[in-house]
Order: structure tokens, then sequence, then C-alpha cells
């Protein structure tokens, strides 16, 4: 399992978001798509996702697997329902064998037990997040993307949610984007740079030495 993108590029009107975009992801790999606000990260996930179209290029090419859980970072849930409410509503939307016992699974994994019976308009956005992680990971998919996954968690909730992110990330392909360079450290097992719409840097975080200084010389 695997994806592959190789010189895709995105423009709107005369505003190149990206450039020449090549990238190949592994099973097993929690990649960090790592870049200030603008960069190109949100862009780059939602033509992996199907959600946009590249523009057209002679020597363009995507690969992708079929199945994908998405976490976008504006979650559109429905504040009015109830968390198991809305995750079973969710469940049976995506077709899923043994729902209620999927559901229970999720709420347990991302942290949603003491929550589960709340209107999800009275959760805080930490706990909304997870709602959302819920729903990605729902139908099992091959490919998590999750873009900024850890906005609005306080220090205790980024203690409990990063290790899930990393156990995730053992059996399927994950990616997430942010812009906050801890998050890559904690998380992650290779960073890719992006910059105005250009990769900067494609590394491994085990032969990254300074990875603050690797980040200031892609985006300065």
């Amino acid at each position: 399992m695997s994806i592959r993108i190789a010189h895709i590029s995105k423009t709107f009107g005369h505003q190149v978001v990206l450039k020449d975009v090549s990238l190949s992801i592994h099973k097993g790999e929690v990649v960090g798509l790592l870049g200030p606000n603008g960069a190109g990260k949100s862009t780059l996930m939602k033509i992996i996702l199907g959600l946009w179209k590249p523009d057209p290029c002679a020597d363009m090419e995507i690969s992708v697997p079929e199945y994908m859980g998405y976490l976008p970072e504006q979650n559109p849930l429905y504040p009015e329902m109830y968390v198991r409410e809305y995750l079973l509503f969710i469940a049976r939307i995506a077709r899923v064998d043994n729902g209620e016992e999927r559901v229970e699974d999720l709420i347990h994994r991302v942290g949603l037990a003491s929550e589960a019976n709340k209107r999800i308009g009275q959760l805080s956005k930490g706990y909304k997040q997870r709602v959302g992680l819920a729903q990605a990971l729902m139908s099992d998919p091959d490919v998590l993307i999750l873009d900024e996954p850890t906005t609005g968690f306080d220090p205790n909730q980024l203690e409990e949610i990063r290790p899930l992110i990393r156990e995730l990330g053992r059996d399927r392909l994950v990616i997430l984007s942010t812009h906050i360079l801890q998050e890559v450290k904690q998380m992650c097992d290779r960073v890719v740079i992006l910059d105005h719409g250009v990769i900067r840097a494609d590394e491994p975080m085990a032969q990254i030495a300074d990875l603050e200084q690797l980040f200031h010389q892609c985006t300065n």
C-alpha cells in the first residue's frame, strides 16, 4: 500500500499553490507535512483525496489507495447531535459491519468515553477533534489524512493523542499537516517541508539533527 504523486501543480487564477510536486509514501509511515500557513499543505491533501483536481500536465501521475479517512482542519460536525448518536450515524452511512461495536471501540480508543452522552456542541475544541478522528477511522481506512489534527488540544490531551496517532501509523499510512515543529518531532517518522507550493525537504526524522534549523533554511 502506497501513495505516489509525480509532477503535480495547482494554480488558482494567477496564484501558484503547488509547483511540480512529487512524493511517495508507504504503509507504516507517519509523514508530517510541515510548512507555514499558505504553503500548500491542505491543497496537496485535497488532491490526494480526490477532492480537488491538479492542473492538467502531460507527465503528471497520481496513484492512491481507494480507502482513505480524512479529518479536515475545519471539522464539520452536527452540534445538535450527541457524540454516540453522531458516530452511529456515520457508521450507517459508511455501511460498517457491527456498527455499534465499532462505535464503542472508537469511543474508547480516541478517549471519548466521558463525553459520549453529550451533545457535540457542548464539547471543547479538543474533544470535537476527537469526534472527527473517530469518524475518519470508522471504515478502518488504509490511509488516514489529518489536517492540523491537534488544533485545540490542551497539553494533557496532546500527551494522550500523540501515541494514538503513532500507533495508527503502524499498520496504515498516515499523513498529517501542521505548522508546529514539536508535533512533527513527537508523532512523525518523516517530514516533508513545503514552502510556497514547493517541496524544500523530504527526510526521515531519524536523520535530521536540528529540525528548527532545517525548517528555517527551507522557509527563508
